[in-house]
């Protein structure tokens, strides 16, 4: 039970600082409105979701489901006050996926060094957080909408291209909480058993076992 419990927490507070980063890359290109609205803050409280951040979390765990994933309050950000406007949108996107892998690679190598000495608690719950980051990072990179994945596609795509999407994207956050169920209807039928077995060989590699 104290695994699921850290399991849940160490998820809440990923996918807070997964959106934080989000809004300090879109502060950092010249748009505020996430610090404006008091968004660029660590503090769960102004970014955890009841469903996103804490009841579908909490299910996918203790019924031991191969999918791992939650969401936070998207950061607003508003696109046309980023200086760089080809790359922007891309930069932000990616900000968040680039932070919860930064966070893997660091609690992996903290995951190493306390196997090898003897800190076998510190370096289970060290791992916990090393799956947990990867898979919500490697997740995000699915170019699904509203994923980041997506976002950064679109950033990245020349301008016509990039607006078909852009009105995919706008019909699918549209259909609201149905997008959202059968997307993961979908992605839970064909694509949950492959993402897993490659998060779990990513993994193993990270923290060496």
């Amino acid at each position: 039970m104290e695994a699921v419990i850290f399991t849940v927490i160490v998820l809440i507070l990923s996918v807070v600082v997964h959106e934080v980063a989000h809004g300090w890359a879109a502060n950092a290109l010249g748009d505020p409105t996430a610090r404006l609205q008091g968004r660029l803050t660590l503090n769960p409280v102004k970014h955890v979701d009841p469903v996103g951040s804490v009841l579908i979390p909490g299910l996918l765990v203790l019924t031991n489901s191969g999918l791992l994933f939650g969401w936070a309050k998207p950061v607003p950000y508003n696109p046309f006050n980023l200086k760089n406007q080809r790359w922007g949108e891309a930069i932000v996107g990616v900000a968040g996926v680039a932070t919860n892998l930064l966070i893997a690679g660091v609690f992996a190598l903290l995951t190493r060094f306390a196997a090898s000495n003897g800190m076998e608690a510190f370096a289970g719950f060290a791992a916990i957080v090393v799956l947990v980051n990867l898979s919500l990072g490697l997740f995000n990179l699915i170019p699904v909408p509203p994923l980041d994945g997506y976002t950064v596609l679109r950033g990245i795509l020349p301008y016509r291209m990039s607006l078909s999407l852009r009105a995919f994207e706008d019909r699918m956050l549209a259909g609201g909480i149905l997008s959202l169920v059968v997307f993961l209807f979908v992605f839970s039928y064909f694509f949950a058993a492959p993402f897993g077995a490659f998060i779990r060989s990513v993994f193993a590699l990270l923290v060496g076992i």
